[in-house]
């Protein structure tokens, strides 16, 4: 097996369309994300959902908790391009709504929606319109009698209430769907997946919810997504951090990326730093990650700032540096092509790394002029 393929065998599993994007089988596992802004404020959603589109995300969520909201909704759709799920709770009439205005995929939960007769007809809907369903669990909102039962979020807990959600969608003979059973504790989560995994094959939606701010919650999520990932579960993720959504699809990126599951845009190899480094390695690699963002093409990048382990690390990248004293050695596949002046790395390799991405794939030709 090369170095570059994932050794991780995916479960099997049932593929469902949502807009363009195919979600499960051996499709790509997707990363979305959800907006916060008021989704009645309809352009500063729209304004959101373009800068979570530009860093590579497959979906986006949009809450719709009003009506007022399902008409701003419409607008959202019509100046947006990326699949957008419409998610719902509680009133039935809302679902319906979004999908007459173009909703690709409905995350609602059948047993909160109220009578049986209401889900049909948003079931009904979703079947006229070939819109897929989402049943979303949550470990902070299981039902009364569930809860009562086991007293407290239990993976069993969070299984029980999927099944019963799920079971409303065979009754009606409805199996576009896919599931999540999140949780903010890592392993509560992981173990809830582990079980829906082996009752359904449907597509399961990935993620810890609630994470919590940042750096703590992309780290719980790299854990517990990890976990799963690694186990060969999920379809589909979404990072949830109390942060902007755009930094969410790059946690989950990178995550996908660590695993070697999926490589969108440029994995920097960046030493820590120690007093060995002949330049500021720690700015250098932050400057060329904001600058680089808009590189699509999956290349590795070494930027190490001595020569202990810079040269091992250029020889198995597309692109290395090797720190040395004054200039620094310049690698290109794995040979060594060029000196570059410490004083001007940042605009030199960005402008490199530009170049040997529209050599990789020439649709980024048109981003070398931005260097």
């Amino acid at each position: 097996m090369s170095a570059h393929q994932s050794p991780i065998i995916r479960r099997k599993s049932k593929q469902i369309m949502v807009g363009n994007v195919p979600v499960g089988g051996d499709a790509p596992i997707t990363v979305q994300t959800m907006t916060n802004t008021k989704t009645t404020d309809v352009a500063a959603t729209v304004e959101q959902i373009q800068r979570i589109e530009r860093v590579g995300a497959d979906l986006v969520r949009v809450s719709v908790p009003t009506m007022e909201a399902a008409e701003a909704f419409k607008l959202i759709k019509q100046q947006t391009n990326i699949p957008i799920i419409a998610d719902i709770h509680f009133d039935y009439r809302i679902a319906l709504k979004v999908a007459e205005y173009g909703a690709d995929c409905l995350r609602i939960n059948p047993g909160n929606i109220g009578s049986e007769e209401r889900v049909r007809a948003v079931v009904a809907c979703a079947r006229d319109l070939n819109i897929p369903i989402r049943i979303g669990v949550n470990g902070g909102s299981l039902e009364r009698d569930i809860q009562e039962k086991y007293g407290e979020p239990t993976a069993e807990a969070l299984l029980e209430s999927a099944m019963r959600h799920v079971d409303y969608l065979d009754r009606l003979n409805f199996d576009n769907f896919k599931v999540s059973v999140k949780a903010s504790d890592v392993f509560l989560a992981v173990g809830a997946y582990r079980l829906l995994a082996k009752q359904i094959d449907q597509p399961l939606h990935l993620g810890i919810t609630e994470a919590g701010g940042f750096r703590a919650g992309a780290v719980k999520s790299a854990i517990g997504l990890g976990m799963l990932l690694a186990d060969g579960i999920g379809d589909t993720l979404r990072i949830s951090l109390a942060a902007d959504p755009v930094e969410e699809v790059k946690v989950g990126f990178d995550i996908l990326k660590s695993l070697r599951i999926r490589s969108r845009g440029i994995n920097f190899i960046a030493c820590p730093s120690c007093s060995r480094q002949e330049f500021d390695v720690i700015s250098t690699v932050n400057a060329l990650e904001e600058r680089l963002e808009d590189i699509i093409t999956p290349m590795d990048v070494s930027i190490i700032g001595c020569v202990v382990n810079g040269p091992g690390e250029a020889l198995v990248s597309d692109l290395g540096l090797a720190g040395a004293a004054n200039k620094s050695a310049f690698y290109e596949g794995g040979l060594r092509v060029d000196r570059l002046d410490n004083k001007d790395l940042i605009p030199v390799l960005e402008r490199r790394i530009r170049a040997r991405a529209a050599m990789l794939d020439p649709a980024n030709q048109i981003r070398i002029d931005k260097a």
